[in-house]
This record gives C-alpha cells, structure tokens and sequence, in this order.
C-alpha cells in the first residue's frame, strides 16, 4: 500500500525572522526526501510584525501569507502545499499549531495575539479548525490548559529525545491528539519529523479529518 509523507511544521525565510530557506528551495528539498506536501506554519508572533506593527498585525496579514502563496507556485499534482500557523500571544511563552486555517479567512479577522488561549481555541474551533500546543516541554516554553488544545506535538525535530518524551506522556495522560514535525528552519532540520498517511492529503479539510482519526504514523528521526 503507497504511503503519503507530511511535513506539519515548517517556517521560510520570506516571513519568520529565523527562517533561513526560500518557500522554493524547501519544496525542492522535500520533494528529494520523498515527502509529499508541507504544511506552511509561520510564526504569528510579535517578532514577525516588529516593534513598529506591534498591535497592527491585521494590517499586514498579506505580508504573513505571502510565503505560503510563493511556496504554492511550487505545488504540483503529486506535492501539497497547505497554509497554517504557529501562533503565539502577547506576553505568553506558549506556542499553538493551527491546522485547517484558510488565508481568507484570517484576511477577516483582528489581531490574534490579543486573544487568550480560551478565546483562541473558541475562535479556532468555530470554524473547525485544530489547535495543537508545539514542543510543550522545550525551556522556557509554558504548558497551556489542556482544556483549550485538541492536540499536542510529541515530536519535534528540534528537541531531544527526552524533551519529546515528557510531551508524549502529556499527551496519554491528557488523551490529546498527537502530532510530529521537523519545526525547519534551515537545512539541517530537513526531514526531521511529519506524518505518514495511507491517502493523499490535498485540502485543509484532509488534514484535519486525518488529524481527527488519529490514523497516521509520526515520523520520528531520534
């Protein structure tokens, strides 16, 4: 049976301030590693919009979508490109996965930072979107109430193995859904983590469905 491979988090050069690859070059570069789509994540985040824009975020969001529509020229009939966030409030040192968000509709809406988690995920889950908490045990990185999260990634390949760990037994202890991503920045963190499917995912729609049904395999690289 042919299996699907997926990237979940993923950053460019074009719109995080620690990205250091063209959208283009990272399709190239998981394309070679027989991956089979990507999910765009860019961070939502005060350092992306600068002092400057702090509280203006809203005024810039075709600024913040601007790499997922330059890495979806590079989309092709056997290679997904899907728009997502990892969003993180003011004043808050916790980072949220948001999966089966569409560009139109954050054209839409205000500044998301200002929001709290409960308010997030409210927000979020209107629109049937899936909030997963990134690398919940890296330093400096605060637990959220798991109240306000579908799911959590246990594995991101920029954490050690321990690190991972506690994030997996969060996630049996919670029930939560689970997730693995290779969090790329540069080269070196290619391929690191993703999901694995048994059909191709091609919509926003596919993803959180798949999510939901816990059916896939993570990819883990330690």
């Amino acid at each position: 049976m042919k299996e699907y491979k997926y990237e979940l988090h993923c950053h460019t050069n074009m719109v995080s301030q620690c990205g250091r690859v063209h959208p283009k070059d990272i399709v190239e570069m998981y394309k070679e590693k027989g991956y089979s789509g990507i999910v765009v994540t860019e961070h939502y985040s005060p350092l992306t919009f600068g002092d400057k824009n702090y509280f203006k975020p809203q005024k810039f969001v075709d600024f913040y979508i601007s790499s997922y529509a330059e890495m979806k020229k590079y989309e092709t009939e056997d290679f997904s490109v899907l728009f997502g966030m990892e969003l993180r409030h003011y004043a808050t040192g916790a980072d949220y996965l948001i999966y089966g968000i569409e560009p139109d509709w954050l054209r839409k809406q205000g500044n998301l930072m200002r929001l709290w988690e409960k308010q997030a995920y409210k927000l979020m889950h209107a629109q049937g979107y899936l909030v997963f908490q990134a690398h919940p045990f890296r330093p400096y990185i605060l637990r959220c109430n798991p109240d306000y999260i579908d799911g959590i990634e246990i594995y991101n390949g920029k954490c050690d193995a321990k690190t991972n760990y506690k994030a997996l037994q969060w996630a049996i202890k919670t029930g939560k859904l689970v997730s693995s991503g290779s969090d790329f920045h540069k080269p070196e963190h290619l391929a690191r983590g993703g999901i694995i499917t048994k059909e191709p995912i091609k919509t926003n729609a596919d993803l959180v469905r798949i999510l939901k049904s816990r059916d896939y395999k993570l990819i883990k690289t330690n």
